[in-house]
């Protein structure tokens, strides 16, 4: 979801043809010999010394900076990343480090102020469903963020400091007779896709989550290895690892630039990406992953093309209620009710007004409870479609914070007007498209152009399994996981 709340600073010279590295600053870390996913590094600070030096916030990371542009001796690349988000960045990471290509990212803004910063990060399991055309995507994404997690503690770095990484388990809830029956079967067909899964009836569920309170019939399904991440400290890590590479003269961010058109060759290849200070030459792709906005982006960029093409990712918008300081409350584990399936594969409805009375039938909201890095609580979630307003609805935080209610007796005896100091809300466009899959793959009709976006809620879950898939396809790689349920073909409406 794209954070609203997101500090953006300008271009401390925005008439220079200058890269603009990303203002946040995270904890400051040591490369070592051992390696991520098989690339190793050299033994040197990744960060200068004046920077790890920063007295550190209270979250643990350094605090937000202005970092000097780097200016620019070449603006041809192997390949461009149209967007900064958690799914173009690890884009870019998966080049860098299984390639000896050069990659430039762009962005009309910086990491993190669109759909990654404003999630709940949970990399869960429990609510997905083996032998969907997702599945097995979600698996091997799964597989990479925990090797991530193990090899940045193998480097002697904690992961909950750099990457927010919490091995907390899940529970998808129910509190009906047939809520269980489901949650059964959903058990079973987990366990037999080879994870660990337990079904908890209403006793042994109550003994794992003392809070809670659902009726003597209802029950969960149980993942205990499910992990979280802190999407903010994931992105800046990443963005540490990535400009490493840029001492080689392979990695370069170009922020602030907002992507304006594509240029292309006499035979019809996309060869550069124009934005509005710079022409970025591409040898190899160009990637579109612009999440909710990368649908009108297409649709600009192609305008003077002849094709008629329309990629229907289109912006859903969520609240988050983050609630700090709530010390008499105890989470255990990650939970969302049984409900959220069906919440998360709602359709387009009609627009409502984005401060107005809320319209029961274009809202949806559905319970999930995390405690985020810092201990706060993190309630969630609603799903509307409203374009790409970001304002807040206070009619729909509290209907967030009565669905918490629901489940937990100790939040229905609190105001949520006690919290006006002690709250925050994340406000956020996720990248939705209609048959609930993302879009992986080349555009057809233009050579070395490349989409990947249409993630909804998962961005987070399937970024590092959609950075493999689409590496291995620019690079004609054979792949680990099947790549036709998310190719374009079909898929986009002309």
């Amino acid at each position: 979801m794209a954070a609203i709340a997101s500090t953006l600073i300008p271009n401390p010279n925005p008439s220079s043809n200058a890269i603009v590295s990303s203002l946040r600053s995270p904890p400051s870390f040591i490369a070592s010999t051992s390696c991520l996913f098989g690339n190793k590094f050299l033994v040197k600070p990744l960060l200068a010394p004046t920077m790890r030096a920063q007295t550190k916030r209270s979250d643990g990371t350094a605090p937000f900076q202005r970092l000097k542009p780097i200016k620019v001796s070449s603006h041809t690349f192997d390949v461009v990343v149209v967007g900064a988000g958690i799914i173009g960045l690890t884009i870019a990471r998966q080049f860098l480090m299984e390639s000896d290509l050069s990659v430039a990212v762009v962005d009309a803004a910086v990491p993190c102020a669109g759909a990654t910063g404003a999630g709940q990060g949970y990399l869960w399991m429990v609510h997905k469903a083996p032998g969907s055309d997702k599945w097995e995507l979600a698996m091997r994404s799964r597989k990479l963020w925990e090797m991530f997690a193990e090899n940045v503690q193998h480097q002697g770095m904690n992961p909950l400091e750099m990457l927010g990484w919490k091995k907390t388990g899940s529970l998808l809830i129910g509190r009906t007779s047939q809520d269980s029956a489901m949650l059964k079967r959903r058990v079973d067909q987990l366990s037999e896709a080879g994870l660990r899964a337990e079904f908890l009836s209403h006793g042994d569920l109550l003994l794992k989550e003392p809070a809670l309170m659902i009726g003597k019939e209802g029950g969960a399904a149980f993942l205990p290895d499910d992990c979280q991440i802190d999407a903010q400290r994931a992105v800046s890590f990443i963005e540490k690892v990535n400009r490493h590479f840029a001492s080689e003269g392979r990695y370069a961010e170009f922020y602030y630039e907002p992507a304006t058109s594509l240029l292309r060759s006499g035979s019809g290849e996309v060869k550069a990406v124009q934005t509005s200070k710079n022409t970025l030459y591409s040898k190899k792709a160009v990637i579109i992953a612009a999440g909710c906005w990368s649908g009108t982006l297409m649709h600009d960029l192609i305008r003077d093309t002849g094709l008629d093409l329309d990629v229907p990712v289109k912006p859903r918008k969520g609240h988050l209620l983050v609630v700090e300081n709530l010390n008499s409350f105890i989470l255990n584990h990650g939970l969302m009710e049984a409900g959220y399936v069906n919440h998360e594969a709602g359709t387009l409805h009609s627009s409502v007004s984005a401060s107005g009375p809320v319209d029961a039938e274009s809202l949806s909201v559905s319970m999930t409870a995390t405690m985020d890095s810092r201990g706060d609580l993190v309630l969630g979630s609603s799903r509307q479609f409203v374009g790409f307003s970001t304002e807040m609805n206070e009619s729909v935080i509290n209907r967030i914070w009565e669905r918490a209610g629901e489940f937990f007796p100790t939040l229905r005896e609190l105001s949520l007007r006690d919290f006006c100091q002690s709250r925050k809300v994340r406000i956020g466009l996720r990248p939705y498209m209609p048959d609930g899959k993302p879009v992986i793959g080349a555009v057809p009709g233009l050579s070395n152009l490349f989409l990947a976006a249409g993630h909804e809620g998962e961005g987070l879950s399937l970024a590092l399994g959609t950075a493999e898939m689409v590496a291995n396809l620019v690079l004609g790689s054979p792949g680990t996981v099947d790549h036709a349920p998310f190719a374009l073909e079909n898929r986009l409406w002309a």
